[in-house]
């Protein structure tokens, strides 16, 4: 038997869990006791099952077998850093089903049910048989339907076969990723930043350059630090509006400060992800990067149906490109994933006949969205030493804490609290409450908190927040005001 352990930090087990706690726990059985090396032993493990970030351990062999198993992985696994936000989600999961009372606010999901009109569309492809394959890039219905809706809330003008429908806007970000960059490439990246672009970039052979924005910036990378971020290597650039973790939206003048840098390098292409353009608060709107003079033929859009349709277990994203970019991302699908699921895109396209924006069922959340900000940003912004930028979209605040890690930071009953990772560990364990480091968005001194549930559960959460960082208890950061 070989089991993966995910060496994270919050990997630990818990009564009644199956699962490690981690990003995954991946066991294969053989019949025979297993001897475990967890992530805080792996110093005693044989050299022979360490690997990278992850350790493989081997249990013991039938006294028959006279063969070992070559356990080697390729060297690419080992670059690629595992997903905090899914590993803290997973590791609040566990918790919950060992009874423990954990407040789970890493997750990046919508608390809300599918609107009622996509559900009964999913029911019905079901019931009248539609669950066959269907084309690689996915249904000609559905893909007219999204030219539809680019051309009318975006002002993109694509043909249906410049569109690509995949198993979730992750993986249309990746397939565009691969299409486009190459080793040796360069690939810009704003912080903070959504976790997974970074080793999406590395997992294509290519360079992520990060260039870190801050709280005072609106979280906003300026004209003048992408120009400067730019080499002869430079090949993408990755923009995110409405922000994943900040919750940033980038207003249209900026969006055009920014385009006039791109124009000036003609290998530099634009991965423009769109996942959360409905959840924007006024007075922001979204504006699409690819719409902007002279920026068609260069962007890639991303969007989805995931996050604005509460629809994220529908798994279904696409992506919009020139036909080039477009036909280069359906070869790397087709010999992957093949088509979406037939049930989503039919779900799908009554989603998009809701109308735009959403329709009044997606703006009905949105306006539940903006509550749950403000209580939010009220409620941090009371607490001394927290620095905030009020998110301007999504359902996401990344709150500056760096009073409260660092040299000289200590907890009761806890210890040293010398980072992010360990204030959020702190948090997971003395609170009972689960927010995500802000080392995982490239941006060390945050932390994320996702504000996709009830009033209630975010008062009592923040009530436990607020509580375990009482001065009698949490000795701040040297020279922290």
């Amino acid at each position: 038997m070989y089991v993966l352990h995910n060496p994270t930090r919050f990997s630990r087990s818990y009564p009644g869990s199956n699962s490690c706690g981690g990003t995954a726990c991946i066991e294969r059985l053989a019949g025979a006791s297993t001897l475990l090396y967890p992530s805080t032993s792996l110093a005693r493990a044989p050299p022979s099952v360490k690997s990278g970030n992850m350790a493989f351990v081997a249990a013991a062999a039938p006294a028959s077998s006279v063969l070992s198993v070559d356990a080697t992985l390729n060297p690419l696994v080992a670059s690629v850093k595992p997903s905090k936000t899914m590993a803290l989600t997973d590791l609040a999961t566990s918790m919950k089903e060992a009874g423990i009372d954990v407040i789970g606010l890493a997750a990046g999901e919508p608390d809300f049910d599918t609107p009622t009109p996509i559900v009964e569309a999913g029911v019905a492809a079901l019931r009248s048989g539609y669950t066959r394959y269907t084309p690689n890039t996915g249904t000609t219905a559905l893909r007219k339907a999204i030219c539809k809706k680019l051309q009318e809330d975006n002002g993109l003008s694509y043909s249906p076969d410049e569109i690509v429908v995949s198993n979730g806007a992750k993986q249309s970000i990746w397939q565009a990723v691969l299409a486009t960059v190459s080793p040796g490439d360069e690939v810009i990246i704003p912080a903070p930043y959504w976790v997974s672009y970074t080793e999406m970039v590395r997992l294509a052979g290519a360079t992520p350059v990060v260039v870190p924005t801050t709280p005072e910036e609106g979280f906003l990378m300026s004209p003048e630090k992408l120009a400067a971020s730019l080499t002869p290597h430079s090949r993408l650039l990755i923009l995110c509006t409405p922000s994943n973790p900040t919750g940033a939206v980038y207003p249209k003048e900026h969006l055009e400060a920014l385009a006039s840098v791109v124009g000036a390098h003609p290998r530099l292409l634009v991965l423009s992800d769109e996942i959360y353009e409905y959840i924007t608060y006024a007075p922001a709107r979204h504006v699409s990067f690819g719409a902007l003079p002279g920026m068609w033929d260069r962007t890639l859009t991303v969007n989805g149906f995931s996050k604005a349709y509460a629809m994220t277990g529908w798994r279904l994203g696409y992506l919009a490109a020139p036909r080039h970019y477009a036909k280069a991302a359906a070869i790397i699908q087709s010999q992957s994933t093949s088509g979406a699921s037939s049930i989503s895109q039919q779900a799908a396209l009554a989603a998009l006949a809701l109308g735009p924006g959403g329709g009044e069922p997606v703006q009905e959340m949105v306006r539940a969205f903006q509550e749950r900000r403000e209580y939010v940003c009220a409620r941090l912004r009371s607490i001394p030493g927290v620095n905030l930028a009020e998110p301007s979209g999504a359902f996401y605040v990344l709150p500056e804490m760096s009073a409260f890690f660092g040299p000289g930071a200590e907890a009761e009953g806890f210890g040293p609290v010398p980072d992010s990772d360990t204030f959020c560990r702190y948090l997971i364990e003395k609170a009972n409450v689960a927010v995500v480091p802000g080392d995982a968005f490239g941006a060390d001194s945050c932390i994320r908190i996702s504000y996709a549930a009830s009033l209630e559960t975010l008062g009592k959460a923040l009530d436990r927040i607020a509580s375990s960082l009482d001065p009698k208890i949490f000795k701040r950061r040297t020279g922290s005001t």
